[in-house]
């Protein structure tokens, strides 16, 4: 039963004074860490191993004190909307944004000249005048303007309130179960409580304001703006509406409307306005609502009214009570939220105790493997919050920014950083998550047609290293940066993933044209290059690193080779299930054949290009791996199938080091779990679960922040626990000592299958695996393999007896 009101805020008051405890709320999320349904109990005897056991930590952030910045506010959205809460005593701010505003409007920045040059560039590439041929691309063959329109952010909600002076009791919280912001205190002898969620079903920011006592709630609230063309008006007499217009950049008009609509709904009291601020006096409670929305329809289409939706959602909202409004919202976010569970240990006694950010300041010491686990399931509630069916895809930081001119635009780079936001979904459970890139790579398939026919007279489509919400697929910033040409083929990895991991009827017939236009264009555009023979890219670069002739363009480098393996592989493989283009499928087996081949140098190092330039070049600790997407997130080259090429990658690794950015770090660390080193994939992780990596709440400091980091982070340690490739799922490949004992439950395998394991010191304990769609599963542990058929629905538990991985 749900505890009152009251009796929630004494209890969250007794919690903040000892600096532990949990809100309401708890017991579901310990039933979910536990492996039980919701609402459910089940005892060690009915249960298998990987769900008996004590329950893992509540799946809780919380501070002794408000954001004093911005990296340390706490994160909401419900893919659309975000918020940043700052959970202030006299001053609170929820710093908002919007998805889809973004600078600028529809743009073509396709270059004229691009076509005419290409053969010159090229000829000087094979002529080995590098530095050469990337003065002639920046001059010809870069998009106009060189950059890209910058996502900003929507407003600012301000809350002053009037009866608030010294806090005492301060406790600040973000419920990662509920998706639910609190803060509580006490001041003047009122017992506060503050709550903020952003509903995926109501689609708008709910703030719910109350206290102890009746009558004492009075607060001024206001919205704020950055942008120069904006304003805020009154809304009737009880709501404010901010309205504007984006911003120019790069020479491109702003041509977005944007709106933000608030409604205040206080219990009892008095309320008045005062000029664009409204007041409140005397209240029992207060229960704000704000919808936000921009004129953005598509890509090319800006012609909506975001007056008239902002209006429509909160019309609706206003007709419902919190309670429904929270529950309905609650329901939605763990419908995903709980799919999947993981317990690796609590932490000790003493450090159970800290507030977050104390605990990322010691998860070097050891100790803390519940806050490994509590990073994992962030990465997941933050991959909910950005990227929802029917939202825009989560770009460099989510959808959570407070700058009009963020870090590098905060749009999207697709030659890492994008596809790593979504290397947690499938195997954690949140395929539906992909929709937004998903669609993305539909239309970037359609502006990228017009870029492959202008730039190189090819059929199909391109896109090169960034985009942006106009879809805008031309090379930006440098051709040292810009000029690489495989970004779509990356891209079309994720749709391959959504097939092998969910087996969904009729997928392939859906994304099919992606992947074959995509391979139509570089089957038209690949050169034979004249010192090997082999057919590559060119040009291109190995991002984002520089060889050693004083440029980054180059010819076939390793990593283009390895993507369009993959690539003409699956078209391949779909071409044959789908029993269509027989033609092309035959063409691609035969340019696969003729790609450049993985190439061991003189180091022993996996080379990063065709020549063995990797000993020579002026960043050899270069951030990026680029040349290591064979080891990951693909699986041509891996510890079982290519032993000589693994070692040469982790030589690679060892040469590049450990030390980098944090989606750097977190590449490492997915890597080093390829390779099957648990206990250097921990130190890696320690790496990135550190402050000059991990700010206070729980973001990745790239720095500064990038969402990528925690994705990554995510991924890492799911990885860690269990891999999917190679038509084998492996478990605990990477399982360091660190995490001796712990279970995880509703992990996904490719074949549509869920896993759940179990294990106590050290060892395996039992395996459950449940097929979706029925087929042959083949599983390894420690060298041992064993193969399972199963039907539609069928479960099959597995155990480590005796050295022998055997069905229970």
């Amino acid at each position: 039963m749900d505890l009152t009101r009251r009796e929630l805020l004494k209890a969250t008051a007794a919690a903040a004074a000892v600096g532990t405890g949990a809100l309401a709320g708890a017991g579901s999320a310990a039933a979910m860490a536990a492996g039980a349904p919701c609402g459910a109990q089940a005892s060690a005897a009915q249960q298998p191993a990987f769900v008996a056991g004590s329950a893992a930590e509540p799946l809780r952030l919380w501070y002794r004190r408000p954001a004093t910045q911005w990296v340390e506010a706490l994160p909401l959205g419900n893919g659309r909307l975000g918020a940043m809460v700052w959970g202030g005593g006299k001053y609170e701010r929820l710093q908002l944004n919007e998805d889809t505003l973004y600078a600028g409007g529809p743009y073509d920045p396709t270059p004229s000249d691009a076509l005419a040059a290409l053969p010159e560039v090229r000829r000087l590439l094979f002529a080995g005048r590098y530095a050469e041929a990337e003065k002639l691309a920046n001059a010809t063959m870069m998009g106009r303007p060189k950059k890209q329109m910058p996502y900003q952010p929507l407003g600012d909600l301000q809350l002053d309130f009037l009866e608030v002076s010294d806090v005492n009791g301060y406790r600040r919280e973000l419920d990662l179960d509920r998706a639910l912001a609190t803060s509580t205190f006490e001041a003047r002898g009122l017992q506060h409580l503050r709550e903020v969620f952003v509903s995926p079903v109501d689609q708008c920011v709910a703030v719910r304001l109350s206290g102890d006592k009746k009558g004492r709630i009075g607060l001024r609230i206001g919205l704020d703006c950055d942008h120069v063309e904006s304003e805020v008006v009154a809304d009737g007499d009880d709501g404010l509406l901010l309205r504007g217009r984006n911003g120019d950049a790069f020479g491109i008009e702003g041509r977005l409307r944007f709106a933000a609509r608030l409604r205040v709904l206080p219990s009892g009291g008095k309320m008045r306005r005062l000029g664009d601020r409204i007041e409140v006096t005397r209240a029992d409670e207060v229960l704000l609502l704000l919808t936000g929305a921009t004129s953005f329809r598509r890509f090319d289409d800006i012609g909506g009214d975001p007056e008239a939706i902002t209006r429509t959602q909160l019309d609706a909202a206003a007709g419902k009570s919190w309670q429904q409004l929270l529950d309905a919202h609650v329901a939605e976010h763990q419908r995903l939220f709980h799919r999947v569970a993981i317990d690796l240990g609590r932490a000790s006694e003493a450090v159970a105790e800290l507030p977050t950010d104390e605990r990322v300041a010691r998860f070097a010491d050891g100790g803390d493997p519940a806050l490994a686990a509590l990073y994992h399931q962030f990465g997941r509630y933050l991959l909910v919050c950005c990227s929802r069916p029917g939202t825009q895809p989560a770009n460099l930081q989510g959808i959570w920014n407070d700058l009009l001119s963020p870090p590098w635009e905060s749009k999207y780079t697709i030659n890492i950083n994008t596809e790593m936001n979504y290397w947690p979904s499938e195997a954690n459970a949140l395929g539906e998550c992909v929709e937004p890139l998903e669609r993305m790579v539909f239309e970037l398939a359609d502006a990228g047609s017009d870029t492959a026919r202008r730039m190189y007279g090819a059929p199909g489509w391109v896109v090169h290293h960034n985009t942006d919400l106009w879809r805008r697929t031309a090379p930006i910033d440098g051709a040292e940066w810009g000029l690489w040409p495989t970004g779509g083929a990356w891209l079309l990895q994720h749709l391959w993933d959504r097939w092998d991991y969910g087996r969904e009827p009729g997928y392939l017939e859906k994304v099919w044209p992606l992947f074959k236009g995509a391979a139509e264009f570089f089957a038209a555009t690949l050169v034979e290059d004249p010192a090997t023979r082999a057919m590559v890219t060119a040009p291109s670069i190995s991002p984002e690193n520089e060889h050693p002739f004083g440029a980054a363009l180059c010819a076939g480098p390793s990593m283009d080779a390895q993507l369009l393996r993959d690539l003409f592989g699956q078209c391949i493989e779909i071409a044959g299930l789908l029993g269509v283009d027989a033609d092309l499928a035959a063409r691609l087996a035969g340019l696969r054949e003729r790609l450049p081949p993985h190439r061991i140098g003189r180091a022993g190092q996996l080379q990063e290009w065709q020549q063995d330039w990797d000993m020579d070049v002026p960043e050899i600790h270069h951030r990026h791996v680029s040349h290591l997407y064979a080891l990951h997130p693909s699986s041509q080259i891996n510890v079982r199938d290519t032993p000589e090429l693994a070692a040469a990658a982790r030589r690679s690794l060892e040469i590049r080091g450990d030390e980098a950015t944090g989606w750097g770090i977190g590449w490492r660390l997915n890597l080093w779990a390829r390779l099957g080193d648990g206990e250097h994939a921990h130190q890696v992780l320690a790496m990135l679960l550190s402050p000059s990596r991990t700010y206070p709440n729980l973001f990745d400091a790239h720095p500064p922040f990038q969402i990528d980091g925690n994705f990554g982070g995510t991924a890492g340690i799911t990885e860690m626990l269990l891999q999917s490739w190679g038509g084998s799922v492996f478990l605990l490949p990477a399982l360091p000592k660190a995490w001796a004992e712990g279970r995880v439950r509703g992990l996904r395998v490719r074949g549509a299958a869920s896993v759940d394991l179990a294990w106590t010191q050290g060892q395996l304990g039992q395996a459950r695996i449940t097929s979706d769609r029925g087929g042959r599963y083949r599983f390894e542990h420690r060298g041992q393999a064993l193969v399972l058929e199963l039907a539609v629905g069928q479960s099959a538990i597995l155990e480590w007896q005796a050295g022998r991985l055997v069905r229970a």
